[in-house]
């Protein structure tokens, strides 16, 4: 309650924010399902009053003044490159757009109408093809419908979304066993699961209002097992401040806690249904009547020896041995996970061999049980759905950040987001983006990107957020709901909505083709329900269940009807390839993405994000003290200046923030996703002043 008031204060009182909070908007933060047309501290099943302090940070964000007129004059791009991301997210809201010529030291700004024609210049002068289009899940459904049409419309193939960089490994692995790609379970299967295991994923930090639905499973007797190389405060005991018994008293979360090393979830989830298939608690009906595969999967992990998995998870069989026990007790048990399992070379991979674990006991296809990928930005599955992907052709983000490293690109168009900051290789990126004629990047605030991720030429053109729009838009949860966003009053002058700039561009560069229909939102979403099989023209307001994706009956949109186990082969980890540790970049409690709100990471208790944290017995054999100064390397960059400090994570193993630890972090990709391995980096770590041995 007290950080509650105290962010109102920034906000300009409680009262100020709680409106904020509680209009019908679709929460800023993660996709987990909250707000809408029944207001923002509704969930989908119409609980009220939920509330996060991601929530509490996005909204305060949009709510403040904006960026001093002079700040551009006296601040160049290079003082701006000494400034943290969160000093960057509190200069203010953006509110108007400012442009950085060639050879400039300082941003200037310019009219819409300036800016409308740079664009419009430079589209009408290069090939679609040396251009790329990149979506934010910031974004609503009707700005990435009309932005993505007007590109192929220009034709120009390359248009990816945000998911490239996180949850792409989920909708291939998944799609690939069950036909679809996305959640397989509604927000009312969590009130009627007796299980809940989450692999590699911080909810407490990340998706808060998860937690009340940890909670309340295990108050009715149900049971939560964590998998996860950190020890997280918030996965063992969480407050939740909508229910006053957690609140006052805190709760218990996790059951059982699961400690692998980065990178071994495959062992140790091969080393569960080894136990499943020696127990003979599989559920052969079911496998024998709505899947296929099995056979093959079934010796590929029964031939997987204990030696190995206990060697390449790091845990011992007795602690396997008890989660499958808790497993094979279970009615209905629901799979949770994010970047903990999409961030490696094998990602696709760790994805399948969860969904063999499902499979195997049939927790797929009946109420209460099945797959959960957490999606982190709000509207980011909308995007795909919507129909944001490369066409036939076309690059992936990492694609076409290669190409313009290679001299190819001559024009990127950013909605939203920090694509800079989302990047691998921090240092190549910079340079990367610097060979771009010109970059188009649509914000409400000012991020690393503007800073480090510039072209020859920049553009940065000031949205509204959705709170702020005059006509509604909508929005996509991970649960394959699309809520309405009522939109709101804007709270500076200057700003646009996406959607005005979008048409406006598109209306300039391929005039007589009608785009100023698309200004009109509810002709958006008559064009989309036509063109799209998930999405229906309704009335502005009515929110649905997007039909074919939720499974209570077994039952799989693959041509056979039928899901498929597959045999998925242990990786080699980077510890036999000879690094001294495994990196694994995290967030912090205190930022989103790559927004960083706070420098404070409360459940570490970490007050500053340049350190690496260590299990003590590595600090002892690396010869380090607390808080000493140290130097990370990896193959791709290094990182001086940074504090080493303890915590409770497998020995052998280490973490650092993202975005800054992607200066750590090789562009290797995952080969069927094409997703960056943020996790698993080989790193050495020795004091900053000394040569490393």
């Amino acid at each position: 309650m007290r950080y509650a008031f105290s962010k109102a204060r920034e906000a300009g009182g409680f009262l100020k924010l709680y409106r904020a909070l509680k209009s019908p908007n679709a929460c800023k933060t993660c996709a987990l399902g909250m707000g809408g047309s029944r207001g923002g501290m509704v969930n989908e099943r119409g609980h009220r009053f939920e509330v996060c302090k991601k929530s509490i940070q996005a909204m305060v964000a949009d709510m403040q003044g904006a960026v001093p007129e002079t700040f551009f004059d006296r601040v160049s791009v290079k003082q701006m490159q000494q400034m943290t991301p969160r000093e960057l997210e509190h200069l203010g809201r953006l509110a108007t757009p400012v442009f950085l010529p060639e050879g400039a030291t300082h941003f200037q700004s310019i009219s819409w109408e300036e800016a409308y024609g740079k664009i419009e210049q430079k589209m009408k002068t290069i090939e679609s093809r040396h251009a790329f289009f990149y979506f934010s899940g910031r974004s609503s459904n009707e700005a990435a419908f009309t932005l993505h049409r007007f590109a192929k419309a220009w034709g120009c193939a390359h248009t990816n979304n945000c998911s490239y960089y996180c949850h792409q490994p989920s909708g291939v692995g998944i799609k690939s066993m069950l036909g679809t790609g996305t959640a397989t379970v509604s927000l009312e299967d969590l009130k009627e699961c007796d299980l809940f295991i989450l692999i590699g994923a911080n909810p407490a930090s990340n998706h808060p209002r998860l937690m009340k639905q940890l909670v309340d499973l295990r108050r009715r007797g149900g049971k939560v097992v964590i998998i996860n190389p950190a020890k997280e405060l918030g996965l063992t005991h969480f407050r939740v401040p909508s229910d006053w018994r957690s609140f006052l008293f805190g709760s218990k979360i996790a059951d059982l806690y699961l400690q692998p090393h980065i990178g071994g979830d495959i062992a140790l989830l091969t080393g569960v249904a080894k136990c499943i298939l020696e127990s003979g608690c599989e559920d052969i009906d079911f496998l024998e009547r709505h899947t296929e595969g099995f056979d093959l999967c079934a010796d590929a992990i029964r031939e997987t020896s204990w030696a190995q998995i206990e060697s390449d998870s790091g845990v011992p069989r007795e602690q396997i041995e008890s989660c499958a026990q808790i497993y094979s007790q279970s009615k209905r048990t629901v799979f949770s996970w994010a970047m903990g399992i999409t961030h490696h070379l094998h990602g696709v991979n760790n994805v399948r061999a969860i969904g063999n674990l499902a499979l195997l006991r049939g927790m797929v296809g009946k109420p209460g049980a099945g797959l959960l990928p957490l999606r982190g930005h709000s509207n980011v599955q909308g995007l795909g759905s919507v129909g944001v992907v490369p066409s036939k052709g076309g690059y992936d983000t990492l694609a076409c950040m290669e190409a313009a490293a290679k001299d190819e690109m001559k024009l990127a168009f950013c909605l939203g987001g920090n694509l800079f900051a989302s990047n691998p290789d921090s240092v190549w990126a910079s340079q990367s983006f610097s060979k771009i004629d010109l970059i188009v990047q649509v914000n409400t605030t000012l991020n690393t990107g503007h800073a480090h991720g510039c072209g020859k030429e920049t553009l940065i053109l000031p949205a509204l957020p959705r709170d702020e729009e005059a006509q509604s838009t909508t929005q996509e949860s991970m649960f394959n709901y699309v809520r309405f966003s009522a939109g709101g009053k804007p709270r500076h002058a200057g700003p646009l909505s996406e959607q005005e700039i979008i048409c406006k561009i598109a209306d300039r560069v391929m005039p007589n083709q009608n785009w100023g229909a698309f200004l009109n939102h509810d002709h958006v979403r008559c064009v989309m329900g036509e063109s799209l099989k998930t999405y229906r023209s309704l009335p502005d307001g009515q929110e649905y269940q997007i039909p074919n994706r939720v499974f209570h009956q077994p039952v799989f949109p693959r041509k056979s009807g039928r899901a498929r186990l597959q045999a998925i082969p242990l990786p080699v980890l980077s510890s036999q390839r000879g690094p001294s540790l495994r990196l694994m970049t995290v967030r912090s409690e205190g930022q989103f993405n790559s927004v960083v709100y706070e420098e404070t990471d409360l459940y570490r208790g970490q007050e500053r994000r340049d350190v690496v944290l260590l299990h003590p017995n590595d600090m002892r054999k690396l010869g380090l003290k607390q808080d000493q100064v140290v130097t990370v390397k990896s193959n791709t960059g290094q990182l001086t200046r940074i504090h080493a400090r303890p915590f409770n994570v497998r020995e052998g193993n280490a973490l650092m923030y993202y975005p800054e630890a992607n200066a750590l972090c090789p562009r290797e990709v995952d080969p069927e996703s094409r997703t960056p391995a943020f996790k698993n980096v080989s790193i050495t770590v020795f004091p900053s002043g000394t040569i490393p041995c």
